[in-house]
């Protein structure tokens, strides 16, 4: 599943051709996705013009005036910018025909992603509103984490991967940035101090910003490409590493399971 920086990097790469462009029409192909597609958003959003292209946790919201378009990614999606008339292929799900004479489409093998119109403030609808704060922001902080965890027995991975908690902080760079905090990654939250917090909030915001950087410099085509930013697996020092020695003591890397999730840490760099 695309995690935020993967989601924020296709957030950065369509936002150039589709902001201030015109909705001429909506091809719906296929409704049936995580959640059927609702059955008047062609007809609401014609004639609409995006305004701004933002993004809450994993969503991406196309703004327009009298609504938002809230599209989800799921397991398998993706966006890119097309030539109208290019034949849709068997996952070409939703196609946003835009007035130049480019569409903005919407694929998605697995059918896991999703697309909600709202004429209210996004931060109400029932899939935004009870999420936790962005993890780049002020609010996501040492003291945050250490208040919201006292008394939890719950592992410190599974702690930082709850929407309610944080938001955007996926199994790949939850594994990274409890390996740069030196925490273990099945130790009970409850039992972490504020200052391991701070330090593990500080290392959050920069593996996310690193790895949206790396996106922004190795950034894949969304024109008329797979529209795909890919992991950017060059940076990672632990997922996906098993019985790889350490980069900073050596000691092979060890898997275990937390959560249902495959779980990557250093046994003597993290305690």
């Amino acid at each position: 599943m695309p995690e935020l920086p993967e989601v924020e990097t296709t957030r950065r790469g369509i936002a150039p051709h589709i902001t201030g462009r015109t909705v001429s029409r909506v091809i719906v192909r296929e409704s049936r996705l995580r959640w059927p597609v609702p059955r008047r958003l062609a007809s609401q959003l014609a004639g609409q013009a995006i305004e701004h292209v933002g993004r809450r946790a994993k969503y991406l919201l196309l703004e327009t005036s009298s609504g938002t378009l809230i599209l989800h990614l799921g397991m398998s999606g993706s966006l890119r910018i097309i030539d109208s008339g290019l034949a849709a292929a068997r996952h070409d799900h939703v196609d946003l025909v835009l007035d130049n004479g480019r569409s903005l489409r919407f694929t998605d093998p697995r059918r896991f992603g999703s697309l909600h119109w709202t004429t209210r403030p996004p931060e109400t609808h029932r899939l935004l509103r009870d999420l936790g704060p962005e993890p780049l922001g002020a609010a996501f902080s040492g003291e945050y984490l250490h208040g919201l965890s006292r008394g939890r027995q719950v592992a410190v991975k599974n702690f930082i991967m709850n929407s309610h908690i944080v938001v955007g902080i996926g199994n790949i760079y939850a594994s990274e940035a409890l390996y740069m905090a030196g925490i273990h990654p099945a130790r009970a939250a409850g039992r972490i101090s504020l200052k391991k917090y701070g330090l593990l909030t500080e290392v959050v915001k920069e593996v996310l910003q690193d790895a949206i950087a790396a996106g922004g410099t190795t950034l894949r085509d969304f024109v008329n490409g797979e529209g795909k930013p890919g992991y950017f697996r060059q940076h990672l020092n632990v997922y996906g590493k098993t019985d790889e020695p350490c980069v900073s003591c050596r000691i092979p890397i060890r898997e275990i399971r937390i959560g249902q999730r495959s779980t990557f840490y250093c046994p003597k760099c993290q305690r």
